[in-house]
């Protein structure tokens, strides 16, 4: 799909931008943070939901489950399971307080 990889990259330095603008990123952002961006759109726009400002225990929960496969899915299943407990709590605070586009 041409012209697919700038909007996800776009789309994913927009989050962290607007993050970083608001005081939200006064935290080092986690690592894995910025793969979200790639599926999860900053405008809201599409299948796949946007993180910022989702409830890091919602985020926390999602992750658990997927990782469990209580969560089926295609990819994040597979994704979460690439994360400690304290990755995926620090991943979802940080989310948590990125403002939402």
């Amino acid at each position: 799909m041409p012209g697919v990889a700038p909007k996800l990259c776009s789309l994913a330095t927009a989050v962290l931008i607007a993050a970083a603008s608001s005081g939200a990123a006064a935290q080092a952002i986690p690592p894995g943070a910025v793969a979200c961006g790639g599926c999860h759109p900053a405008s809201g726009q599409g299948l796949v939901p946007p993180l910022a400002g989702m409830p890091a225990e919602a985020m926390e929960a999602s992750l658990r489950a997927f990782r469990t496969g209580e969560r089926p899915a295609t990819v994040m299943d597979r994704i979460a399971k690439g994360f400690s407990e304290d990755e995926a709590k620090a991943i979802a605070e940080w989310f948590a307080r990125a403002p939402q586009p």
